[in-house]
């Protein structure tokens, strides 16, 4: 556990700020104490930098809120684009850096602006908003969730962890059985009903994310219990292999 000090100093972003992903719901800490400390676990850390990577492509913090709390959210596909978007501004730095040596070394001989050139930087990030806001299903959640308070939001959250709860309670059957099959119809009816239409195909993707470890899978497994994800994902596959099928 660190203190809100102590992630401010890791992260550079400021203790009132942090302050404030609090208050709107954006960043709660994982626990805080009888003295009134807000301390913050990895899960938490691990979606600070999410925030962060998002605030980098410049999105609105309830856009960011929004995505990351959307059951489409994709963990990995976000971290790819991070890690592309750093590559971009290595490259830049290290552009300039030459430039600079070169500078000293010989002198200004050619006015040579290329450098500071960041077009490429600004284009892939344009791309990788866009490939977050420009989804039927992200708009349709954004839709849905526009006049959701944080206490709305809060309340569906633990729906649809109720759901894994369920699956928990089940693990000791097959996942394809009659009663496994129907908590997973429901929730998938509960994600059409609140978010967006969960199509087999999306509703896939999901089960991948369940069980695709990190914060959701861990607290997916602490609602239901050890393993439960990775039931929830078998039992979810199952389903969509039988309706591709039919």
């Amino acid at each position: 556990m660190k203190t809100v000090k102590e992630v401010s100093e890791l992260t550079g972003v400021s203790i009132r700020t942090l302050h404030y992903y609090d208050e709107i719901g954006l960043l709660h800490p994982a626990q805080i104490t009888d003295s009134g400390y807000r301390l913050y676990d990895d899960t938490s850390l691990e979606r600070l930098q999410l925030i962060l990577f998002f605030r980098e492509l410049q999105f609105p913090l309830k856009d960011i809120k929004g995505i990351i709390e959307s059951p489409v959210f994709d963990r990995n596909k976000a971290l790819d684009q991070q890690i592309k978007l750093l590559k971009l501004h290595k490259e830049h730095i290290e552009n300039l850096i030459d430039l600079a040596a070169g500078i000293k070394l010989i002198g200004v001989k050619n006015l040579d602006f290329k450098a500071f050139d960041v077009k490429k930087i600004d284009e892939y990030a344009r791309q990788a908003k866009a490939s977050w806001g420009n989804t039927e299903a992200y708009r349709e959640f954004e839709q849905k969730n526009k006049d959701r308070s944080i206490e709305d939001n809060n309340k569906l959250a633990a729906d649809m962890m109720h759901y894994f709860k369920v699956f928990g309670q089940q693990r000791e059957l097959a996942p394809e059985s009659e009663e496994v099959q129907q908590t997973v119809k429901d929730l998938r009816e509960f994600i059409t009903d609140n978010f967006y239409n969960c199509t087999p195909e999306i509703f896939e993707g999901l089960a991948s994310m369940y069980a695709g470890g990190g914060g959701l899978t861990e607290n997916i497994d602490r609602e239901g219990g050890e393993g439960t994800a990775q039931f929830a994902h078998d039992a979810i596959k199952y389903y969509c292999r039988k309706l591709k099928e039919s």
